[in-house]
């Protein structure tokens, strides 16, 4: 079976990696695995809502290769190809109910083309394990504009109730056109609703926008206060408000 890559993007602060680790909560639920996990967000703490411990992330192995490569400080016997297998793989975070990979970022400056391509072959090696990969995504959607993550069949585009909110939205569902991306499905969740129930005005920017709604999320304390506790907030109970309108969505759209 052909993995099935759900990407979810939205501008910071909207609640984009938690409904993020919830999908991935649910599909481990439903034995829907194998999962791979790519936070793709350098801003992003999806380990966390996962809770799931990182050690290291692509972005410093790219770095400290891209160090190997311009001092010739490969280490001996090895080709540059099996060196970046060898890091790569330490990188894969295996969990029961997935497996995670973190992008991180890139603070060195220097031609990176070589190591893109040797990571943009490891993500594909691994992709075709998986029944689904999982991107939680930066706005700009970095990685999947450069080639350097595969096709995606869902973007969940992720925004707060506000006008702002769905016209920032609207930009990122533009930049997907402009980079012809082009996903099988692209839809938008309203996130922290009040009751779960949109304004008329909101509604108004949704359709002036073009955008497709898949479903509105209500605002939900037990989010809250598992953040304040420093518990993973994907691990909140299921007959939480919030939990079931995402499980009812994932099921409308066939996740």
């Amino acid at each position: 079976m052909a993995t099935h890559t759900i990407a979810v993007a939205g501008k910071g602060g909207v609640g984009k990696t938690t409904i993020c680790g919830m999908i991935i909560d649910q599909l481990a639920k439903q034995k829907k695995g194998p999962i791979l996990v790519v936070d793709a967000d350098a801003n992003s703490n999806l380990n966390e809502v996962l809770g799931v411990e990182v050690e290291t992330t692509l972005g410093s192995i790219r770095e400290e290769m891209a160090q190997a490569e311009l001092h010739g400080s490969v280490p001996a016997g090895m080709t540059k190809q099996d060196y970046a297998e060898m890091k790569f793989s330490d990188a894969l975070v295996e969990e029961k109910d997935f497996d995670m990979l973190v992008m991180g970022r890139t603070q060195g400056k220097g031609c990176y083309c070589y190591v893109n391509g040797v990571l943009k072959a490891q993500v594909d090696k691994y992709v075709n394990n998986y029944r689904y990969m999982v991107i939680d995504n930066e706005a700009g959607l970095e990685h999947i504009s450069r080639g350097t993550l595969p096709h995606v069949e869902t973007m969940l585009l992720v925004s707060d109730c506000s006008r702002r909110g769905i016209q920032a939205v609207a930009r990122i569902a533009e930049m997907v056109g402009e980079l012809e991306l082009k996903p099988n499905t692209m839809k938008l969740i309203v996130n922290r609703a009040p009751g779960g129930v949109l304004n008329d005005a909101v509604r108004e920017e949704i359709d002036k926008h073009g955008l497709i709604l898949a479903g509105v999320l209500p605002q939900d304390e037990t989010v809250y206060e598992y953040d304040c506790e420093g518990k993973p907030s994907s691990k909140i109970p299921e007959t939480s408000p919030v939990k079931v309108a995402l499980h009812q969505l994932m099921e409308d759209l066939d996740l």
